[in-house]
């Protein structure tokens, strides 16, 4: 990227950010990252110019899990420590381990969180360890999708490794922070951020991996990568590497809009970790969410309040991804049911409900995942038929209006969160040749809640029309939605409405 575009998207995504004293989540503070293109007419639709109405089309919510974007579970192939224990132990290879998770059936993306030295080990060109190539090729085969993080520090191997590739390590100075007696008392040390040979090679890094995976279809969501340990945004108990407070803020902005103009196709996560640090995570997270990055956390149940209340209360049409860090392994003998007959692992899971949450995280374990599920079944069952969005037409009504008809279109969300991003909905003639699109308002309908749009159908048109849905999740990439409804759809996943003949007895006037 040039330099004067740069500093030009630099002072742009500055003017958005407030000032790091500022409130973090206004409730009414936030606006779509983008516009909404023909946007539909959502009411109220009054009677007073009704003449003549009828129910066209009324369905029944589905239970059934769907892989729509934009919600899931999410297997893990890589985490901060590596594969699996088993992978670890040499008991399985990597491909028979990604094959495994790849085929649980209730696993919907797959997810790598590795080091930068994962993913290059040369300037000007990605070096992609052996789990990327087996984990998008799983994923093509499964018709699951993709996340990621590249860490740029990673504590699990210190000091035998750190995450940068060994190229920059010789150029970048090292800063010790300290050591945790829990830890066994290793000393860790962090990058210096600010140094130029660390900006400019994480520049390249920033564009490459754009280059490679920016508006891939398999990609689901990337998330930022973050000042610290595991890239979250922290360094825990030990200070930050920063001369002061101000180069740390300053660093961790330019980095983050880096990101975010980099990234235009591809949403984007902003972990919510609060500035334990002082590096300026509120200016952080209010940078990205402004710019459209959902929300997650690595942690569900050891989080303050306000992080919880910050998830929680985010803007409808921001997706929520969440794990818990500290019961990750799934592992049925290790975990006794409280009085109540709820295991941890299942509390902990079922709180992400209570978030409105779009995504759960199962970590690496594809064998204890799969006894976990025979043993435990409730938790995933329940994660699978109300996590994230399920849309269907629950009303559809044809009214006789300007000469024609008009179709409303009652769409209902029994998940639990909004939509993440912009519902277009869609209705075609497969005889007449002609189709009619159009989009709600960003998030709608929100989670339990209902949204109505309409189209005027061309004149004296009456017939079958094919009734779909898609998610733009970046602004002009749209993705189909599968109707959560108990009716029979089409094979392209539409569904079918009858519209009524103006001579047509159902017809209704008034009540």
């Amino acid at each position: 990227m040039r330099r004067r575009t740069l500093i030009k998207n630099f002072a742009w995504i500055a003017a958005l950010a407030p000032s790091a004293a500022g409130e973090f989540c206004s409730r009414n503070g936030y606006s779509p990252a983008f516009s909404v293109q023909d946007r539909l007419e959502q009411g109220p639709f009054e009677i007073d110019q009704d003449e003549g109405w009828l129910t066209v089309l009324f369905t029944t919510a589905s239970a059934r899990p769907l892989r729509n974007p934009g919600l899931g579970l999410v297997g893990y192939t890589w985490e901060e420590n590596g594969p699996s224990l088993a992978v670890r132990a040499r008991k399985k290879t990597l491909e028979q381990q990604v094959g495994e998770t790849a085929s649980l059936p209730f696993v919907d993306v797959l997810y790598i969180r590795c080091d930068w030295r994962n993913v290059q080990s040369r300037p000007g060109r990605l070096d992609l360890d052996p789990v990327w190539k087996l984990t998008l090729d799983a994923a093509r085969q499964h018709g699951l999708r993709v996340a990621f993080r590249v860490q740029m520090s990673n504590p699990e191997f210190q000091p035998e490794q750190i995450a940068l590739p060994d190229f920059l390590r010789a150029k970048v100075p090292l800063v010790k922070i300290g050591s945790l007696a829990r830890r066994g008392n290793k000393e860790y040390v962090e990058p210096r951020y600010d140094h130029p040979e660390f900006r400019k090679a994480f520049s390249e890094l920033n564009q490459l991996l754009a280059a490679e995976f920016d508006g891939d279809p398999l990609i689901e969501w990337v998330d930022l990568m973050q000042y610290g340990f595991w890239g979250e945004g922290h360094t825990g108990e030990l200070p930050n590497p920063f001369a002061d407070y101000a180069t740390a803020e300053r660093t961790f902005a330019e980095i983050t809009a880096e990101q975010l103009v980099a990234w235009k196709k591809t949403p984007l996560a902003v972990n919510t970790q609060p500035d334990i640090s002082h590096v300026g995570n509120r200016r952080i997270m209010d940078m990205a969410m402004r710019g459209g990055a959902w929300l997650r956390s690595d942690s569900i149940k050891l989080e303050e309040p306000i992080q919880i209340d910050n998830l929680a209360n985010r803007p409808p049409w921001l997706a929520c991804i969440l794990e818990d860090g500290d019961l990750r392994r799934y592992d049925i003998a290790e975990l006794q049911p409280d009085s109540a007959g709820v295991n941890a692992v299942e509390n902990r899971m079922l709180h992400a409900l209570d978030l409105k949450s779009n995504y759960w995280s199962l970590w690496t374990e594809s064998d204890n995942l799969k006894s976990y599920n025979e043993r435990y079944p409730r938790g995933f069952e329940r994660l699978r038929t109300n996590l994230g969005y399920r849309l269907r037409p629950a009303w559809v009504w044809q009214r006789k209006r300007a000469g024609t008809s008009e179709l409303i279109i009652g769409v209902a969300n029994s998940g639990v969160s909004g939509v993440p991003g912009v519902l277009w909905l869609e209705i075609k003639s497969p005889d007449a040749g002609w189709r009619l699109r159009g989009a709600l308002d960003p998030g709608h309908p929100y989670g339990g809640g209902l949204r109505e749009g309409s189209f005027l159908l061309p004149h004296a048109f009456s017939g079958k029309v094919h009734l779909s849905a898609q998610i733009e999740m970046r602004p002009r990439v749209f993705k189909p939605v599968a109707w959560a409804c108990e009716q029979e759809v089409n094979t392209d996943g539409s569904i079918a409405v009858d519209v009524k003949r103006f001579d047509d007895p159902a017809w209704r006037k008034g009540i």
